[in-house]
């Protein structure tokens, strides 16, 4: 027992490692000229903006987790409702969460004039500072993911909670602080992001006939500050939240199926923390692999960050059947297998991804050739390519949900207590699989707003002709593993949802345990007829012809589309009010569009800063509120069926939206490389339309369905307390 609960502070030591070289890449990337005084003050400019964005947005967030926290409070002091502890883990989800969003962020708006300048010597100069800055997001992201899952392990152990049982679903609550403040960061940013892009093109591109970034159009900065507080600290928090969450569940999940043996029970808690642990080794290992060539095509630099990837996670494959090897799981090739399943499925998701937005592919080509008919012909093939591209990822996901299963519990098919239980720990141990090497993976998508915003300074600090061509190369680049990585993100939380909802079963049956405790005698007879998953959901009458079951899945489909509904409307008025005040300078401001006058750049992030604080309110409180509604009006069966309605609708809505709207950002980027007429042609002028509408797809909405579906099961587990009261 001493060997393996030594083994365990290769986790907190792991995550040190991976902050340490987090650091080590921002003062590397520090010590890089930064360029001419005009992109000095360009960058510091975004750099003034998106953190006083951040400001602004944390201290709402506050207010939220302030009243959150006393409510939590009250449910486990008075109303013993809760674990003590819930609280305090609530509190600390939230802010490590926020952390690595700031972090993140703040190396981005100190590497995208570096990366530009870069790029003015050689492209391998200008993708080596934008990746490793990408990669200060991601090692930052694991980092403080591991210390504070490590802590929470040590600080409960040593408060003498015995159960590990109990300790996994505490430890497991802080995971809702961390999806609470990632729902905020992404709504906000996104909001903030497409409000400022939205307005730039429309008025900029389509309007005025000015190219993108140009230093006339009043909106540029704001767009550049977007980039940042969307595409850096919404998604680093997002797959903060993710990353925890899956090894989270997974070793409660690991609690529950041993619990008959204590020292198997402890084997496996501690498995999926130990392989996220190694991953962050493999993913150091990958990202100092990144390099290219000059001239470098799309294909080959595609190639050149996923010769990173793809070796981290083979080795992490690898690495998996040594660890459950070496820990004695039972079926350790199984549950090794069930590993593999996981980084596979990422893979497949990722390169199906990448094929459906990429233009170096044949939808995304076809999507630029259709702007020969209009901008209505782009849109139409735009939607259709999405739709079709959900196929695989679903696809995907399903099998690989079928292949963990059974891996882990050893190919059997009767559903018995003991499969079920050992079924559901290997689909949680594939989500740490393909989170694993998270590190690497999220440097490369946080790469692509730090390429952005580069191309946004070469274009403003009116750098030559050759700069502008590797800024748009990398940019290009960027497109395509954002993309990637929304695609990921999405992929991983299904993984992880599911995960969690046996999780949520857990703790409905740790609630009425604290219920008995306390002296009910009600909880007590209930508790003692819902000792494993099967009598579980007999006595709460989870099946399909359980009318309130029903409903949950309706109301949890509903919820994906009205939260979608919700955040393009917002993205849509706040683009309005852009709209307006870009017309309003170009109007006003005497000699913008000749170069002579100075648009107020102020004005336009003050917008969009307003809006994305008023509009992410509403649809990120939605995501509370609607689980603990429909918990205390249909019960447990009624959660249930709310949170598989969410993530069935909340999945496949997402897949789409993100490539529907990568492909046609980057069908516009085909034109402006100059086909079917290039840049200021009317075949642009209709590509930047479909871009357009596919800005908030891709970058608001989309992107946050997967935040939204495990931010449902995170709060129906913290509330579980308060459903069982109505049992």
């Amino acid at each position: 027992m001493e060997n393996i609960i030594s083994v365990f502070w290769l986790v907190p030591v792991a995550s040190l490692i991976a902050l340490g070289m987090a650091l080590y890449f921002y003062f590397q990337m520090k010590k890089e000229d930064e360029g001419t005084p005009r992109m000095r003050e360009i960058a510091q400019h975004v750099r003034k903006g998106a953190m006083a964005y951040l400001k602004q947005q944390y201290k709402i967030v506050a207010v939220v987790f302030i009243v959150l926290a006393v409510v939590f409070a009250v449910m486990a002091y008075g109303f013993q409702m809760q674990n003590p502890w819930v609280p305090f883990a609530f509190l600390t989800g939230g802010l490590f969460s926020g952390l690595a969003g700031f972090f993140g962020m703040k190396t981005a708006t100190y590497a995208s004039a570096r990366t530009a300048n870069a790029a003015r010597k050689s492209l391998d100069g200008g993708l080596r500072i934008a990746f490793r800055s990408g990669a200060v997001m991601g090692l930052t992201v694991v980092g403080l993911g591991l210390l504070d899952i490590a802590l929470w392990y040590i600080i409960l152990n040593a408060a003498g909670v015995n159960s590990l049982i109990t300790i996994t679903t505490t430890m497991l609550t802080f995971g809702m602080g961390a999806s609470t403040q990632a729902l905020f960061a992404r709504v906000g940013g996104g909001i903030y992001t497409k409000a400022a892009d939205v307005g730039a093109d429309i008025v900029g591109k389509v309007e005025a006939d000015i190219p993108e970034d140009d230093p006339r159009n009043p909106a540029t900065i704001a767009d550049n500050v977007g980039d940042n507080v969307g595409d850096v600290a919404g998604m680093g928090a997002d797959l903060y939240e993710s990353y925890c969450g899956s090894i989270l569940s997974t070793a409660a999940l690991g609690a529950t199926a041993f619990a008959f043996n204590p020292v198997m029970q402890i084997k496996s808690v501690i498995a999926p923390m130990v392989i996220a642990a190694v991953g962050i080794f493999l993913s150091l290992f990958g990202i100092f692999l990144v390099r290219t060539k000059e001239g470098a095509t799309m294909k080959q630099l595609l190639r050149s960050l996923g010769v990173g990837t793809n070796i981290s996670a083979a080795l992490i494959a690898v690495a998996s059947f040594a660890i459950l090897y070496l820990l004695g799981i039972d079926n350790w090739v199984g549950v090794s297998f069930s590993v593999v399943t996981g980084l596979l499925a990422g893979v497949i998701i990722g390169q199906a991804t990448e094929y459906y937005t990429s233009h170096s592919y044949k939808p995304t080509q076809k999507i630029s050739e259709a702007s020969k008919t209009g901008a209505a012909t782009v849109i139409i093939k735009g939607v259709g390519t999405g739709m079709i591209s959900t196929m695989v990822p679903v696809v995907t996901i399903s099998v690989a949900i079928l292949l963990s299963y059974l891996c882990a519990n050893g190919f059997q098919f009767e559903v018995t207590a003991e499969n079920l239980s050992r079924g559901l720990y290997g689909i949680g141990i594939a989500a740490v699989g393909m989170l694993s090497t998270l590190g690497i993976t999220l440097a490369t998508d946080a790469y692509g707003p730090i390429a952005d915003n580069a191309g946004g300074n070469a274009e403003m600090s009116e750098l030559g002709e050759d700069v502008r061509k590797r800024t748009d190369a990398l940019d290009a680049l960027g497109n395509t593993t954002a993309a990637t990585g929304k695609g990921f993100a999405i992929g991983s939380a299904a993984l992880t949802a599911l995960a969690l909802l046996a999780s949520y079963i857990e703790e409905i049956k740790e609630a009425v345990a604290r219920l008995a405790e306390a002296g009910s005698q009600h909880m007590q007879e209930v508790l003692a007829k819902i000792q494993d998953i099967p009598s579980f959901m007999d006595y709460f009458q989870v099946n399909l012809m359980n009318p309130k079951v029903i409903v949950g899945v309706f109301v949890g489909a509903m919820a994906a589309f009205l939260f979608s509904g919700i955040t393009m409307g917002a993205v849509g008025r706040a683009a309005e009010d852009m709209v307006q005040e870009v017309r309003r300078q170009f109007r006003e401001i005497k000699g913008i569009l000749e170069g002579k006058g100075t648009p107020d750049y102020k004005r336009c992030v003050e917008i969009s800063t307003r809006s994305a604080q008023r509009e992410m309110i509403f649809p990120s409180l939605l995501a509370i509120i609607i689980p603990i509604i429909v918990g205390v009006v249909l019960g447990v069966a009624g959660v249930l069926g709310l949170l598989v309605g969410g993530l069935a609708a909340g999945f496949t809505l997402a897949i789409f939206m993100s490539n529907a709207g990568g492909a046609w950002d980057n069908a516009k980027k085909m034109v402006e490389e100059g086909h079917f007429g290039g840049k200021g042609s009317e075949c642009h002028k209709a590509t930047v339309v479909g871009d357009t509408v596919g800005d908030p797809f891709k970058d608001t909405s989309g992107p946050s369905l997967n935040i939204l579906i495990k931010l449902m099961s995170m709060v129906s587990i913290v509330m579980a307390g308060l459903t069982v009261a109505f049992v």
